[in-house]
Parts: structure tokens; C-alpha cells; sequence
């Protein structure tokens, strides 16, 4: 994050190598230097109590543990540190993130080359751990009435029931969620975060706890308000919230505008949003284009059919042609019980699990649970 002292810890058994290391650091202050551990064998002990962002380990480490085996043990113990591996010309090292290499660094090195190289392994060593543990998927649809913000909300709560969630919702002018869930005009929203640097516990303040038990982030309250919310307000809360929650799940609203890209770019899953409806069919082919002319992987989109028992003249092969793709998940109607769920502001995978509907979103949400598994074993299996 912006700001944050960087807390560095070296893993070095030769002491003039040491001492330039922190010699070249007392000139800054972004970066602290926790310690010098001198043999390979103390690593993970000493990363575990002095918990660094990042470890500087000396390739050519003497002793019973090399200095890759203890990048390796470093990775296996503590995967969210970053390792930069220390050496010279004549030993050559390529970076291997399997392996516990996030970074090399050759000798000789300016104050520069050090501090430049570690703010950067930092950084995307963060973001990379961040999007590991969590799964960012933002619910999108180029018209509206096709019930994408019901279904974000109640895929939410299908989610919640054994993931940590956060629901944000994204349409910063009219607050769809708020509508939806009857929340108080005076309920916190995202304006009331801090626009220079953003902590868990601002979070943690502002987000709405639903009686489903899932966290939300409400858009502003008010229609003007919206223009107070920048591109990079919604950068830094992602980026934290992905460290918070196993699924980060986003209610979009339906334009191709900045503020909705912003969710685009971030999210690992577009669920797109359509009905047997001319008009919808029309826009997100449109948008598939846009999406293609963007660069984003087809891996990143997958298609959501709602009401799919409602045809109205045509059928799904229609569909999947005009949009040029398939279609991956289905979901049928049912008016009555959706009607009712959305007037009472309960979701009705809850209220009403057996039905059919129900059961159709537990379907995506299981799909995107085995998908954020295969990202994340480890956190899957604790």
C-alpha cells in the first residue's frame, strides 16, 4: 500500500555484504531493515518473528542450507513474503515464483538498484498473494431489468455460507443495493472511506453487515454523490478487500464507463447477464466486442442466462450465435418468489433453498468455489 514501511529482513553471512546493505538504507525511510540473519539453516524461524514484507537471501550462502533451499522453505512457510535473491555475475539466477524467487538483485548494486528492486518485489508480490487467496467476480450486463443485481446478491449469500464475501455495490449513482435491501439513507457508503490511504479498519467501519451474514459496500447515498468516488478510491478498496475476503462480488451497473471498468479490469470472472430479450442480446454482443478490443482472456467471461424458461420466440442456440460464444449457466424464472424475496429484502437462496432457482445459483456459486480452489489450494484445504 502507499505509505507502508516496507520491513525487510537479510539473510547474509558475509558481513561487509551486510553492512553495505544497510549502509545504503539509512538514507530512506520507506524501507526498514529488521535484522541480518547469518546462517540459511535461522531463516524461516526469523521471517515467522519478525514478520518482513521481504527477505533478501545471498544466493551463495555457506553452510548446510543453500540459499535457493532457503527461498524454497521460505515460500512453503511464509508465501506471502516476497524473496529477492542476492548474487553476482558469475552465478547466475533466473527468477522462479515456484520456487521462492521473486526477484534477483547482482552485485554490484547502487542504493537505487536496492531500494527500487524491493519496493517493487513488495508491490507485486502483494497484489499477486491479495488475488491468490480470493476470487473478485463482477456481475455485468449492458441493459438493465435483466436481474443482475438479484442475482448478485443472492450469489453473494450462496457464497457466504462457507466464504468469507463482500458484496460491493457498483452502481455509484442510483445504489441499486441500497434499493434492493431497504438500507438506511445514514448507512455508510464508500464517499466515507479516506481518499489518501485506505486501512482494513476503514473498511471495517463503513461496511454494511447484512443479516445474511455477508459484508456490504454500499454505493453513496445520494445521486451527486457519486462523482465524489474516484477510479483510484475503487483501486485501493479492492485491493484491500481481496486481502479480506475469499470472494469479492460486484453489482455493476449497465454502461461500459470508467467507473464501471474499473470493477471489469480488476475482476478474475465477468458473469454477463442476459435474457431471451432482443435489446439484451443485442448489447452484450456489442459488449463482447468491446470486451475483445479491451484484450480480456475468453477464460475471464462466462455467460448467465436468467429466466432461461422464458424463450419469448427464441432459443438458445440463438443466443449463443448472435453472441458469438456459449452460454455457460442457466437459470429459470420464478416471478412469485423473487418478487416477494426482493419486497422483503431477503435472499431467497435462503428463504426458499429447494427451489428451482435456488438451486441454479448454488450452481454458480459452486463453479466459482472450485475455481477459486484451484487458485488456492492451501487456503482451501485450512
Amino acid at each position: 500500500m502507499a505509505g507502508e514501511q516496507i520491513r525487510l529482513l537479510v539473510v547474509e553471512d558475509v558481513p561487509q555484504v551486510a553492512s553495505h546493505i544497510r549502509a545504503l538504507l539509512q538514507a530512506q525511510s520507506q524501507i526498514k531493515m529488521l535484522d541480518v540473519v547469518t546462517s540459511g539453516d535461522r531463516a524461516v524461524t526469523a521471517a515467522s518473528e519478525f514478520k518482513p514484507h521481504v527477505v533478501i537471501v545471498d544466493a551463495l550462502l555457506q553452510g548446510r542450507v543453500s540459499g535457493t533451499q532457503v527461498a524454497a522453505s521460505l515460500r512453503a512457510a511464509e508465501p506471502q513474503i516476497a524473496v529477492i535473491m542476492l548474487t553476482v555475475p558469475q552465478n547466475p539466477i533466473n527468477e522462479d515464483p515456484e520456487r521462492g524467487i521473486d526477484a534477483v538483485l547482482k552485485m554490484p548494486f547502487s542504493g537505487f538498484d536496492l531500494t527500487t528492486l524491493v519496493r517493487k518485489a513488495h508491490d507485486e508480490h502483494a497484489v499477486e498473494s491479495s488475488r491468490s487467496g480470493s476470487l473478485l467476480v463482477s456481475l455485468f450486463s449492458p441493459k438493465g431489468g435483466v436481474g443482475r443485481t438479484t442475482l448478485a446478491y443472492n450469489l453473494a449469500v450462496a457464497l457466504g455460507v462457507s466464504h468469507r464475501v463482500c458484496l460491493i455495490d457498483g452502481s455509484m449513482q442510483f445504489s441499486d443495493l441500497r434499493g434492493l435491501l431497504r438500507v438506511p439513507a445514514v448507512a455508510p457508503s464508500i464517499v466515507d472511506l479516506p481518499t489518501d490511504r485506505i486501512r482494513e479498519q476503514d473498511l471495517a467501519d463503513v461496511a454494511w453487515r447484512d443479516p445474511s451474514g455477508i459484508d456490504i459496500l454500499l454505493a453513496p447515498p445520494r445521486v451527486e454523490m457519486a462523482e465524489m468516488v474516484t477510479v483510484r478510491d475503487v483501486e485501493k478498496a479492492l485491493s484491500i478487500l481481496r486481502q479480506l475476503y475469499e470472494f469479492v462480488i460486484v453489482d455493476t451497473r449497465a454502461a461500459l464507463s470508467d467507473d464501471v471498468l474499473v470493477f471489469l479490469d480488476a475482476s478474475d470472472v465477468i458473469l454477463e447477464v442476459l435474457t431471451y430479450d432482443s435489446m439484451a442480446i443485442r448489447g452484450l454482443a456489442m459488449a463482447g466486442e468491446t470486451f475483445a478490443a479491451i484484450g480480456y482472456p475468453a477464460h475471464k467471461i462466462a455467460t448467465v442466462l436468467n429466466r432461461a424458461d422464458a424463450a419469448g420466440g427464441f432459443n438458445k442456440e440463438d443466443v449463443e450465435q448472435a453472441i458469438g460464444h456459449g452460454i455457460d449457466f442457466e437459470i429459470v424464472s420464478d416471478g412469485h418468489l423473487v418478487l416477494a424475496s426482493n419486497n422483503e429484502g431477503v435472499p431467497f437462496v435462503t428463504s426458499s433453498p429447494e427451489a428451482p432457482i435456488s438451486a441454479g445459483v448454488r450452481r454458480i456459486a459452486d463453479s466459482l468455489a472450485a475455481h477459486l480452489n484451484e487458485r488456492a489450494p492451501a487456503l482451501a484445504r485450512r
